[in-house]
């Protein structure tokens, strides 16, 4: 599908796609968007040296570039970060987002090279950031086990209904860390509540917008 490269109102790129008429971040500022639900809300919640993230929805990498830079500058943790896409953008529409100038000019070449990094084998990207790429449908793809923090970043749930289920939901539980209470974060609170839910028993619902 036709994407469009667009300025969100912090100075970050987002893509918009005219046939679903959606953005793959919030206009209201993409980079504010995944630092605030992700990094500060999701990354700066675990307190463990190893840990291990899934995210649904590479997209534009910026949200795995994000957590790259948290971890070299902070050295707080090792990552083992798995991310899983079915539609990989092409590195021609890659090159034209500015987010490695805006947010880590000193190590700019670092966003790119988690987009050449190879598919569905890991590469270390960093003493301590390795990541591994799944091409694949998250509905049905390998998932690891012992996750501990997950990044649930598939497009809004009327956009894209397929991904807003209880059977990903159930899948994403069943490879949490055991005797962990999992962390989720999404745009939608939809993904977060249900995990909880599914660990505390309750029947409560949550969505919010960022």
């Amino acid at each position: 599908m036709e994407k469009e490269l667009q300025i969100t109102a912090d100075g970050s790129h987002t893509l918009y796609i005219p046939a679903m008429d959606e953005h793959y971040h919030s206009v209201n500022g993409a980079l504010q968007e995944s630092r605030h639900i992700f990094i500060e809300a999701g990354l700066h919640a675990r307190e463990k040296d190893f840990i291990r993230i899934v995210e649904i929805g590479f997209g534009t990498g910026l949200n795995a570039f994000l957590t790259l830079k948290d971890v070299e500058l902070s050295q707080a943790h090792h990552i083992d970060y798995h991310t899983v896409e079915l539609y990989p953008l092409p590195l021609d529409t890659i090159r034209t987002l500015n987010y490695g100038e805006l947010i880590w000019p000193e190590r700019k070449e670092l966003f790119l090279a988690l987009h050449e990094a190879e598919w569905n084998t890991p590469v270390s990207i960093s003493e301590r950031f390795t990541l591994h790429k799944i091409e694949g449908n998250s509905n049905a793809c390998e998932l690891p086990d012992d996750i501990d923090l997950i990044y649930f970043d598939a497009f809004a749930p009327e956009k894209q209904p397929e991904m807003w289920n209880q059977e990903i939901y159930n899948r994403l539980y069943a490879h949490t860390a055991p005797g962990d209470t999992p962390h989720a974060k999404s745009s939608s609170g939809m993904a977060h509540d249900f995990l909880l839910r599914k660990r505390r028993g309750t029947q409560r619902y949550a969505s919010g917008w960022f």
